[in-house]
């Protein structure tokens, strides 16, 4: 029997993903990859996966996953208040995220909402036992290629794993909550911001901005003050000659309002660019949810380059120095009795 991970229930819209499809933008095949990288780097790194390993994107709302293995590992990171259901009659009982849990046969693990979030991530320890597609897992859902059958998860699907059992080992956790940052959105400008008047910049960083409901994996419409172009848009002044896109860069169409573009972006487009989003801020937009505002800055790009490189720095420290994690509701025995916790102990004999 092939050890699986069942989908009894779906999500609102789960998919797998890992670093993305790199190297083909060329030939017009957008990246895909996950939203949050440092939400995936860091389910891997619990799981004990190197950090590219695909897992699932947790869009908004995660799957009821029945346990179709001997014992699987899994490790949840993001925002979650997740509960496993050991057997059909028993309740569910809350367990924690940002951690790893041993698994077995017949529980239902119920990944539960994301909470004040849009995305979190679940990786299994070992990987998933998928065909690659142009060197990656991640799903394109609008050409239904990658993943699962080129889409987002539906009930009755069954996610075969790599390993038919969980590795040895005890369960580990984040030792703190990793700090994403706070405060504006960092942006560089460009590569077409002579596109826009002086005032249509000063507008775009000086204004608060809004996710509008036209928010995916391709980008984020914001709704706020419109931005002015340098030439009238009947003029032509929103138009350019199609030219590539890269994660993270802004367009501001005829209507004046910025578009964000994510991981599913197109791979060439018709419209001035204002700026780009400095990387290290691009997993903050991937967790945005509808409704919530942001606001834009301007950075160098030496001092982008900066800021990725203690972003990068910060990860890497974050994921070697997990902690041991007790079992849910109880002391982990196993991991109690390997400690030498008596040592020397003199047996006296009672007098006659």
């Amino acid at each position: 029997m092939t050890a699986a991970l069942k989908v009894i229930r779906p999500g609102l819209f789960d998919t797998l993903q890992d670093k993305g499809r790199t190297g083909y933008m060329a030939l017009g095949m957008p990246t895909a990859g996950a939203m949050d990288r440092i939400g995936l780097t860091l389910a891997n790194a619990l799981a004990g996966n190197p950090p590219g390993t695909a897992g699932i994107e947790i869009g908004v709302m995660g799957p009821d996953l029945l346990v179709e293995a001997d014992s699987v590992r899994v490790a949840l990171a993001g925002p979650l208040s997740p509960t496993l259901i050991e057997s059909p009659d028993a309740p569910p009982k809350p367990i924690d995220s940002d951690r790893s849990h041993l698994l077995k046969r017949g529980q239902v693990l119920r990944v539960g909402m994301v909470e004040g979030s849009s995305t979190a991530y679940l990786a299994v320890a070992g990987g998933f036992a998928l065909p690659v597609f142009m060197g990656s897992l991640s799903t394109y859902a609008r050409a239904g290629i990658g993943g699962f059958e080129g889409r987002k998860l539906q009930a009755g699907d069954s996610l075969p794993l790599k390993l038919d059992h969980a590795p040895a080992g005890g369960e580990r956790k984040l030792a703190a909550p990793f700090d994403y940052g706070s405060g504006p959105i960092r942006i560089v400008w460009g590569p077409q911001d002579e596109s826009f008047s002086e005032k249509g910049r000063a507008t775009f960083i000086g204004s608060d901005y809004r996710v509008s409901k036209e928010a995916d994996r391709m980008g984020i419409r914001f709704e706020g003050p419109t931005i002015e172009h340098a030439v009238a848009v009947e003029k032509g002044g929103a138009d350019i000659i199609s030219d590539g896109i890269g994660p993270g860069a802004i367009q501001v169409p005829g209507a004046g309002l910025p578009i964000v573009l994510l991981s599913d972006r197109q791979t060439v487009g018709g419209y001035p660019k204002i700026a780009t989003v400095a990387s290290v801020d691009l997993p903050r937009l991937g967790r945005l949810l509808p409704g919530q505002t942001v606001r834009f800055a301007a950075v160098t790009v030496e001092e982008a380059e900066k800021l990725r490189r203690e972003q990068e720095a910060r990860l890497a420290r974050a994921a070697a120095d997990l902690q041991p994690a007790r079992p849910a509701g109880g002391i982990d025995l196993a991991r109690l009795y390997e400690e030498n916790l008596i040592d020397g102990v003199v047996y006296e004999r009672a007098p006659v």
